[in-house]
Formats: C-alpha cells, structure tokens, sequence
C-alpha cells in the first residue's frame, strides 16, 4: 500500500474527484428501492396520482443522475489508474537505469522486464477495479443497513449478520490464497526466462536437435502455473457459492418473517420490496468485491516486487552531484590505474590485481591475454559498471568516483564485444552518441568505421532500417556501425571492447589506419585477443590471471614477457598452418 500512496499522492485531486463521483453513483442507486418502495406503498394505500407521478419523477431524476456519475466516474478512474501506471513503470525504468550489471544478475533481465510490464498492469487493473468495486462497498454497506434497519431493526440486524459472515470468510480465502498468489508470480518469471531463452537461442536449440527436451521444459514451467492458479481460483469459487447461500438464505427468511409482520402493522408491501433490493445490491458489490479480492493478494505480491526495486540501492552511485572543480579537458594524461584491484562481490578472489598504467592524448594503449582474465572487466571498472575494490581510476586526474557517472560518461565511447545496434534506422543508431550530429559528420563516421561501402550500396543509405539488435546485418557491419557511433561523439578516450573480432584482416588493417588519423586529440584503448589487431599500439599491457605480466611497445614484449610471445607464437603459428594448408593441393 506504501507503494500505491507514493504513486497516487501526485493525483490526490482526480482521485478525490472519482471517489465523490462514485458516491453520488452508489447514493443515486440506493435512493431509487427507496422511492420504487414508496411507490408501491402510495399505489395500495390508495394515494393521489400526482403524488404517485411525482414520486416516478424522482426515480427517474436518481436514474439520469446515478448513470451520469457512473459514466463520468469509469472515465476518471480509468485515467487515474493509467496515470498512476504510468508514472510507476517511469520510476522503475528509470530505476533500472541506475541499476549495476551485478543489480541486473540479482533480479534478473526477465524478472525486471515482468515487474516493468506484468506486475504494473496486474497492479493497474486491481486499482480500477478496487475503486470502482470495493471502495463504494463500505458506504454501500452502511446505507444500506441504515435504510434496512429504518424499515424494520430485525431484518436489518438479520442482513449485518449476514454482512459480517461474507465479509470474515472473503478474509480468510483471501490470506489463505496469499501464499499461492505469491508463487505464481515467481512461476511467471520462470516461464519468462525460459522463454525469452528460447526465442532468443532458437538457433542452438535447433542445431543440437533440442526442440522436444525444449517443449518438455516450457510444458513443465507452464503446467505449474496453471495447478497453482487452479488451486487459487478453487478457493474463491468455494466463496461465490457461500456468498449466493447466505443472501438467497436471508431473502428466505424476510419472505417468511415478513406475512406475519404485514398482519401485524409493522410492514408494508414496498418495504419487503425494498429490503430485498437493498440485499440484492449487497450481494452484487460482494460479488464484485470477490472478484476483485481474487486479484488483491497477487496485486499486493506484485506491489512488494515493484517496491523492491525501486527501494534497492544500486550498487554504484554518484557520491557527487555536479562536475569535478577543477578539471582540465586538456591533461595529456586522459585515464590512468593507480595500483587498482578489484573482486565481484560474490567472489573468493580478486578478479584484477595493482594494475598500474596511464592512457596518453593521441596515443593508443592496447591490453590482451588470454580468456577470463579480467579484459573486459578493465572496460566496466571505467565506465563505472563496477567501482575498483582497492586503488583509483583517474580521468584527467580526477577520481572517477568523484564526479557525477554522466559526466563521466560524456567524455568516453565505448564499443562493447557485442556490438549491439537499436531498433530504427542507421542515422538514428549514429545519433545515439550525439543526437545533433549532421549527416556530413555521420557519412564521415561511415567511412573512418570502413562502413561506407555497404552502407552506400542499401537504397535508402543512412536511412536505412535496423531490425531489433541489428539482426538484419551480419557481425561485421554491426561492429563497424558501432564503431563509427562512437566516432561521431567525439570522446577524449575511446574504449574498443574486442570491437574488430568480426573483421576481416584487411578490413581491420584499414581501419586501424583511419582511426591512428581520427582519434590524434584523444586516448584510445583496444581490448583485443589477435596480436594483429594491437601490435601498432603505442603501449601493450598484456593480462595473466588478473595481473600485469608486461607492458611496452610489441617488439620490447617478445623479447621481455612470455606470456606475450607465447601468445604471439601460437597465434602465428596457427595463421602459417592455415597458409600452408591452403596452399596445398
């Protein structure tokens, strides 16, 4: 409920609206048994016909007014739940903004994306239904019983009997089915999981031949959900049935109680009519209630997920709020390691160990070693992805703890393994590092990234379409066009994240070329596992087990470190055994 006020306090005025609307609503239905009786009540005592007109008039006025307000109450509840949905799945994706890569493994992609979608629509549509159905219920309840007890105190301590019966038996199958409601949204985002992996490894499954071990799984995860929400919905059918019971059984007891009562002076005909109306209406908003009551427990479980993220401190976060006083743009000195290690947070053992290394202005520093040795970990510890566990990350000098993550991130571009490309066309995918870049500055971004060639041959050019992911480009387009999107921002540190895997020897060797001329005023820093790719560089820093095996221009580690001619042997070695293969007949 925390979650809800935070959400509805903004909307405090709609909400006060709505619920006024729908009090005038539910008093103009009430007061229409109330007249329906006095008519019938004028109609056999004989009374006047412009009495028994006016009384019809009156009726008709508490009709036209209670069908007004029902339909001006829907449209305003409707656009305060919309709202309110509205701002939670802001929050909460601004929320996962802020979010570490080591926050994202905590909840989950998928759990995120149902929170984000399911969990706020389950909560959208329980609020609705909540002030439109149970909010009146009390009010309902109380004019009601008011009324009731006014036409005879018997039938109306009768119909509070009742009353209260429903009202303690929904509690209990309401906190009975709590538990149930909780496990299905956890079914839910194990169905999530398994099926966003399906869709997105279809091509693995199929290649193994793994299609029916696949349906089998899906079929397990869909079959507990559906015997945890039949066990659910089992209990609140047992509640419909007793709530029909008891309100059928009390208007029993009234017609039976009722003769008597009429001989003896104490009724009348349309006060037996209007007594059982008033049940009636009780019974259709406890149904409707029930109904609703159904959605609570699984739209309070969905609140406690959504309150849980939006309540959790990131893992990184700014411990300044405006940018770093001074701070020089011009330090030939762009990045530098002072004696930095670092260990994830459910780690026995640093992943990095004292790395100690400087990224010069118009230089290139290059870091290579073999698999799972920290190399991308170095690009996340910059970008702030993670904080060092010992040591300080300079940029310009500055800590990089020390000033806020956007300005951070302002000065740097990264490429990242993947290179991932965003639903849209190319322009908008080169826009994405700076949206007032001109198209003169993205066609010369093309060309550096070596991706004018292809990128001139489609139809529309820049203009192109880009399925989801960049699907419909093979890797090495996506890498060039990622590549070029960081050269349109315009950095002082460049960060290539094994950005030139997917490339071609000869392709990789130009571009290369083209960056040396286009990155002279800034710092760049290539990731690389090809010694082809890096062995220009300015500085290499070559990775084993976490630590600094070496560091210098190419020629100085072959005859320095191992670790880096063994790299560079195999590696050759391997390229001359593909040559001399080719070669043979």
């Amino acid at each position: 409920m925390k979650l809800i006020a935070r959400f509805l306090k903004p909307h405090l005025w709609l909400c006060v609206v709505t619920v006024l609307l729908l009090i005038v609503d539910t008093a103009g239905a009430l007061f229409i048994p109330t007249l329906a009786a006095e008519m019938l009540n004028q109609g056999t005592s004989g009374a006047t016909f412009d009495a028994v007109l006016r009384t019809g008039g009156l009726m008709a006025a508490a009709s036209v007014l209670s069908g007004v307000c029902t339909i001006l109450g829907g449209y305003a509840c409707a656009t305060l739940t919309a709202r309110i949905g509205k701002d939670m799945r802001v929050a909460l994706y601004d929320k996962s903004l802020k979010l570490s890569k080591y926050d994202f493994r905590h909840f989950g992609i998928a759990s995120i994306t149902t929170r984000t979608v399911s969990d706020i629509t389950n909560i959208q549509t329980a609020l609705t239904s909540f002030i439109q159905m149970v909010l009146p219920v009390p009010f309902i309840f109380i004019v009601a019983l008011v009324l009731a007890i006014r036409l005879d105190w018997e039938l109306g301590m009768i119909l509070l009997a009742v009353i209260v019966i429903v009202f303690v038996l929904a509690l209990f199958i309401m906190n009975s089915a709590a538990p149930l409601f909780q496990k299905l949204q956890k079914l839910l985002d194990r169905m999530t999981t398994i099926l966003l992996e399906n869709l997105t490894g279809v091509r693995v499954v199929r290649a193994f031949n793994n299609e029916q071990r696949e349906e089998q799984r899906m079929g397990r995860a869909f079959a507990a959900y559906a015997d945890t929400s039949i066990r659910a919905n089992r209990r609140f059918a047992n509640l419909d049935g007793i709530s029909f019971f008891c309100i059928n059984l009390f208007v029993v007891i009234v017609y039976w109680l009722s003769g008597g009562r009429i001989s003896a002076g104490h009724l009348q005909i349309g006060d037996i009519t209007a007594i059982i109306s008033y049940a009636t209406m009780v019974l259709f908003f406890l149904m409707m209630a029930q109904m609703v009551i159904m959605m609570m427990p699984r739209a309070l479980e969905c609140c406690e997920r959504v309150q849980v993220v939006l309540d959790h401190t990131p893992e990184i976060q700014d411990l300044v709020s405006g940018p770093p006083q001074p701070f020089d743009d011009d330090a030939p000195e762009v990045l530098s390691f002072r004696n930095v290690s670092f260990r994830f947070a459910d780690a026995e053992e640093d992943t990095l160990s004292e790395l100690d290394f400087t990224c010069r202005r118009g230089q290139t520093t290059a870091i290579i070693g073999g698999t799972g040795t920290g190399k991308s970990t170095i690009a996340s510890l910059i970008l702030r992805f993670h904080d060092v566990t010992r040591g300080a990350i300079l940029l310009n000098g500055t800590d990089i703890r020390r000033m806020p993550q956007h300005f951070l991130r302002e000065r740097l571009a990264y490429v990242q393994q993947k290179a991932w490309l965003f639903s849209g066309t190319i322009a908008d995918n080169l826009r994405y590092s700076d949206p007032d870049a001109s198209r003169e500055t993205m066609l010369h971004a093309v060309d550096v990234a070596q991706a004018g060639e292809f990128v001139g041959a489609l139809p529309d050019g820049l203009d192109s379409f880009v399925a989801q992911g960049g699907t419909n480009f093979s890797g090495g387009q996506r890498q060039r066009l990622s590549i070029a999107r960081a050269l349109v921002k315009k950095p002082e540190l460049y960060i290539f994240d094994d950005s030139f895997s997917a490339l071609d020897f000869k392709t990789d060797a130009a571009l290369r070329r083209a960056l040396a001329k286009e990155t002279q005023d800034a710092a760049v820093l290539i990731i690389a596992q090809r010694v082809s790719t890096i062995q220009h560089a300015d500085q290499i820093i070559v990775l084993h087990e976490g630590r600094m095996a070496g560091i210098g221009r190419h020629e100085e580690l072959l005859k320095t470190c191992g670790v880096y001619r063994e790299i560079y042997e195999s590696q050759t070695k391997t390229a001359g055994e593909t040559g001399k293969e080719e070669r043979e007949p």
